[in-house]
């Protein structure tokens, strides 16, 4: 193999692979990251066989060949580098690597390709084309409520229903729900049901942000498997098989009293709250209180640590309803602000043993479930 482009091409794309090189494994070579000639590029690939992502990066390939090498110690090296040409070179039935740029030059021992876990290939089942910027707030939004443990597999990842022309994204990790509907530019023939892994849709979600073309979600025939497929990088994941809990009845149709607050100012003071509720069981109380005649109707923040102190602030509150108060986990609610891009919040509730509902003012496709903290007013 004989390969040679920009340090800086080349870093990026490794700095993409190499969130899938396995930390942790049983098989070494998981630890490695592929290059291999593609087609007149430089293809790099990690996995640890859960999810795997591939790259291609601009290159001017002199003579075919692959290896695979330990993803750490060329991430690093190729990070020191100048912004210079790299060139890499695999001497006929070697293992080693050879890298020169500049007045640098390193040896790195490496693997045969062959040895390397297959990526594999979806293509043969269902596919739909999504909107990059719709589809990064929407993953951003539902992400955060996917549980981070494996005692039940099937609350780890996010819930995708496709029907007609609408994606519905929902995850739960019990204590609180995020759904968020999507539109598609072409209904589908066949609705579907899928749970990908949330880690998944996170590491998809950083390369996001740089796209400008639809991205491809792509299924095997099976529905084991599903591609999303970027301008120049693959992420393949694992589906997780199960059934997914019927969230809608959780969803209370009714309130007795709803709150519409800026995002900012909500933000805030749930932050300042959250430094005494850190000591508190992390609970953040709110009380609303209605306005009178022109008044403006408030909302109380407080938190408070024994032995350690307390602290109450007030922001101004369109309030609808009779005066409540619930109280939630500050680290959940603060989870769920910071998703919102500014504007207003609206809160609705039903006393404070019942669970709260917050949507985006002017945005009907995001809906969010806290469940109460049960606290001695």
């Amino acid at each position: 193999m004989n390969v040679s482009c920009l340090q800086e091409n080349l870093a990026k794309g490794l700095g993409i692979v190499g969130r899938a090189v396995a930390l942790r494994s049983t098989l070494p070579i998981t630890s490695n990251v592929l290059l291999a000639s593609d087609g007149g590029r430089l293809k790099l690939a990690a996995t640890n066989l859960e999810i795997a992502l591939s790259c291609w990066v601009g290159a001017q390939v002199e003579e075919e060949g692959a290896i695979t090498v330990p993803a750490r110690l060329l991430i690093d090296f190729v990070n020191s580098l100048p912004n210079e040409k790299i060139e890499m070179t695999v001497a006929p039935r070697s293992r080693q690597l050879k890298l020169t740029c500049a007045r640098s030059q390193a040896t790195m021992s490496g693997v045969d390709a062959d040895d390397f876990p297959p990526i594999p290939t979806v293509e043969d089942g269902a596919s739909i084309e999504l909107d990059p910027e719709e589809l990064h707030t929407a993953i951003s939004q539902v992400a955060i409520s996917a549980a981070t443990d494996d005692s039940r597999p099937v609350l780890v990842g996010v819930n995708c229903v496709v029907e007609g022309d609408q994606l519905t994204l929902a995850a739960t990790d019990g204590f609180r729900l995020s759904v968020r509907h999507l539109s598609l530019s072409e209904p589908v023939s066949e609705s579907l049901q899928i749970i990908i892994p949330a880690r998944a849709l996170v590491e998809l979600n950083r390369l996001l942000p740089d796209e400008t073309d639809p991205v491809v979600l792509q299924l095997n025939s099976t529905r084991t498997q599903v591609l999303f497929r970027l301008k120049n990088c693959e992420l393949v994941t694992q589906l997780i098989q199960g059934t997914f809990p019927d969230y809608s009845q959780i969803i209370p149709e009714e309130h007795t009293t709803k709150a519409v607050i800026d995002v900012a100012e909500f933000l805030r003071e749930t932050r300042t709250a959250a430094i005494f509720a850190r000591d508190g069981s992390g609970i953040v109380r709110l009380q609303f209180t209605p306005g009178e005649d022109v008044a403006p109707g408030k909302l109380s923040i407080s938190a408070r640590a024994e032995e350690i102190g307390d602290n109450l602030s007030e922001i101004d509150a369109q309030i609808e309803g009779e005066a409540d108060k619930i109280a939630f986990n500050s680290k959940y609610l603060q989870d769920y602000l910071q998703v919102l891009e500014g504007g207003r919040v609206a809160v609705e509730m039903s006393g404070p043993s019942r669970q709260g509902v917050l949507r985006p003012v002017g945005d009907d496709n995001f809906v969010h479930v806290l469940m109460p903290m049960v606290v001695q007013w």
